[in-house]
């Protein structure tokens, strides 16, 4: 189980983003996180990742030496998360061994490994960014507006092997996404973000 608990993070301008933010997802477990832009879900899930920190709080998982971190974070914007300088073969190995049946259930064309990813189009490299993720072999995945980038057929597509590569292999599976439909057709639960933060009368009690 993935638990996230009590975290908090202020803003370089010094104003708090959240506050005592707490949410458990079990292996298996599909959540969807929904909310207003601009609340912090993005944030939440670079913290849980481990690509920034929280000014305090508890997450139960830990990044060990030499090992990829157990909480993979599919990225709204694939073209932020990769080296501009790698090619996608060098892209992909860096998170493991290749797998073809992976490689073959996203459609990514031998051809696409030779390449750059300013030469693959927006929708090419995030299947790329996914299937990174996947080679991981992660226990948790947070896919943040993963799919974004893709026509809605290819949405289907890659929302179809996503889940079912997570329930085969016991993965807690946290989507965010502005589309209540898409997390209500998807998840086991669906939960506001807002939801998650303790209310300011109890924070003020708790300081």
């Amino acid at each position: 189980m993935l638990k996230i608990k009590d975290i908090s993070y202020t803003l370089p301008n010094h104003l708090s983003l959240f506050r005592n933010i707490s949410l458990s997802i079990n292996s298996e477990e599909i959540i969807g996180l929904s909310g207003k832009s601009g609340l912090g879900k993005t944030t939440l899930a670079k913290i849980v990742a481990g690509y920034i920190r929280a000014d305090h709080g508890d997450i139960n998982v830990q990044q060990k030496k030499d090992k990829p971190h157990p909480v993979q974070l599919i990225w709204q914007n694939p073209e932020q998360a990769v080296n501009p300088k790698w090619r996608i073969d060098k892209i992909l190995a860096e998170a493991g061994t290749l797998d073809p049946s992976i490689i073959k259930k996203l459609k990514i064309s031998e051809e696409w490994l030779h390449r750059y990813p300013e030469q693959l189009s927006g929708g090419e490299l995030q299947r790329v960014c996914i299937a990174r993720c996947l080679l991981a072999r992660p226990e948790f995945i947070i896919a943040d507006e993963m799919t974004t980038m893709l026509d809605p057929i290819s949405q289907a597509e890659i929302f179809k092997m996503l889940l079912e590569h997570v329930q085969t292999n016991h993965i807690g599976l946290l989507i965010i996404s502005h589309d209540k439909i898409l997390l209500n057709n998807l998840c086991d639960k669906v939960i506001d973000f807002k939801q998650l933060m303790k209310p300011k009368k109890e924070i003020n009690r708790i300081q």
